[in-house]
């Protein structure tokens, strides 16, 4: 089971509903965020301009270095092979968030703990879909197991054919893929 989001960047309208809904449904601190949209240009001269909206959460890795860091067990994954954090057993140390290639780990200052996306579990547990996929507006979000070819994020995978990518991989293999045409931009992840 890899239980992931898909992002369809083709679709994705940078309006940022997924990074309030996850603040909202998580109850995240002001100055924390576990889902963060990051702009991606303007690239080229007019009238070639390329832009899209590239939202970054916990990318699920399947050899997460942020559980092979983790002194304590605090970063695990659970019965559903999701990446979690439990906050009883954080100590602060950060390492994991020193770890994390892409940067998507909060630290509490309040509980003094690190926090991150769950993939809502909350809400999962229930049937239901995390709080950026079903608050999307532009239904430019996915969830499901990538294991299996039925779920909502296989499906959205298996159309985009080649327009498919995936933040750097340095050996973390991350799950959470996007999608982006050529026709709407050229896939840059950094500058």
């Amino acid at each position: 089971m890899r239980n992931a989001i898909v992002v369809d960047l083709d679709r994705c309208i940078g309006c940022y509903s997924c990074e309030v809904a996850c603040k909202q449904e998580n109850d995240i601190a002001l100055g924390e965020r576990w889902n963060k949209v990051i702009p991606r240009g303007p690239f080229g001269e007019f009238p070639n301009i390329e832009q899209y909206w590239l939202p970054v959460h916990c990318q699920q890795c399947e050899d997460a270095p942020c559980v092979n860091v983790c002194p304590t067990g605090a970063s695990y994954r659970n019965e559903d092979n999701v990446v979690l954090i439990d906050k009883s057993v954080c100590i602060g140390c950060k390492y994991c968030m020193m770890a994390c290639p892409y940067d998507v780990r909060s630290w509490n200052e309040k509980e003094r703990v690190v926090e991150k996306c769950t993939l809502c579990q909350q809400l999962v547990s229930q049937d239901k879909e995390p709080a950026c996929v079903h608050n999307c507006p532009g239904e430019a979000r996915f969830y499901g197991d990538l294991d299996d070819p039925d779920s909502p994020a296989s499906k959205a995978l298996a159309a985009a054919g080649d327009n498919v990518h995936r933040l750097k991989d340095v050996g973390n293999h991350p799950s959470t893929a996007y999608i982006l045409s050529s026709s709407i931009a050229t896939w840059k992840e950094k500058e």
